[in-house]
């Protein structure tokens, strides 16, 4: 019989499984850890001395280095929107409102969340396998002995570059989605590329800009700051290093869903939408 028929015999409640007790205390656990640890982020991050060296480095890895999967990702996306639209446009004669469409849809959404998921999976998923496997070897502990703060070299310097990067690559990958949508159009049609982009920045108000900017802040904090808790935390030997990246880059991704719903409830309150 299942489980849940069994009735407590005393308060005559279904009782629950072990093993769905168990998951709860685990998320709970989970929640408690990364909670802590942000609260050590900021703790930790506003002490000199800083690290600028290493911030500076990490920008590069986080921001650089991410651009051409940005990049590609952000065109493909921006020209398959663009026709996949036009046919079902066609049908209410709304051609000339695809450009509008479009520049909403990427801004506003589909931007922001693509560039932040495929942050999650590089980012969080490089920045946890690589303090995982620091973690295992016993650097981190070489470096609390030799008078280096750990948390502030390898931690700090992480979470700020790709709180700092995300957004810079998010305005790059819709630039590049908007020209994808261009070039998608001029596929049937031929539309200069000033009338184009005017229509775009026509359609725009500031309420769709400055709420999808500001929640980019927030995936990249959330990608880095869960990408070195599983990595900082990891255990179990070179197979912690494994299940550090692959949780890092679920949670984030998880995370980031959570925080893209909660803002625009915020911006809906607020008017912005």
């Amino acid at each position: 019989m299942n489980t849940f028929n069994y009735l407590c015999p005393k308060a005559r409640y279904p009782i629950m499984p072990k093993k769905s007790v168990q998951a709860f205390k685990d998320v709970l656990l989970e929640v408690g850890g990364i909670s802590d640890f942000t609260i050590r982020f900021f703790k930790e991050g506003f002490k000199p001395r800083y690290e600028w060296t290493e911030f500076g480095r990490q920008c590069f890895i986080i921001g650089y280095k991410t651009l051409p999967l940005v990049g590609v990702t952000a065109f493909i996306m921006g020209l398959v929107l663009t026709v996949q639209s036009r046919p079902t446009l066609e049908e209410f004669g709304a051609e000339s409102y695809l450009p509008a469409m479009v520049a909403l849809s990427v801004i506003r959404e589909i931007g922001p969340v693509i560039t932040a998921l495929i942050c999650a999976g590089k980012i969080g998923s490089s920045i946890g396998a690589e303090l995982g496997s620091m973690k295992v070897t016993e650097q981190i502990d070489a470096m609390e002995v030799s008078g280096t703060n750990p948390f502030k070299y390898l931690v700090v310097t992480r979470v700020a570059a790709c709180t700092l990067m995300l957004p810079m690559l998010v305005i790059i990958a819709d630039l590049i989605s908007l020209y994808a949508a261009y070039v998608g159009v001029n596929i049937k049609d031929v539309v200069s590329i000033d009338l184009f982009f005017s229509q775009v920045f026509n359609s725009l108000v500031f309420g769709d800009v400055l709420p999808a900017l500001i929640k980019t802040y927030f995936f990249g904090f959330a990608i880095g700051i869960i990408g070195c808790y599983k990595g900082y935390n990891s255990m179990k030997g070179t197979e912690g290093v494994g299940i550090a990246a692959n949780s890092a880059v679920v949670v984030s991704s998880l995370v980031v869903f959570i925080l893209d719903l909660i803002a625009v409830q915020i911006a809906e309150i607020m008017g912005l939408t």
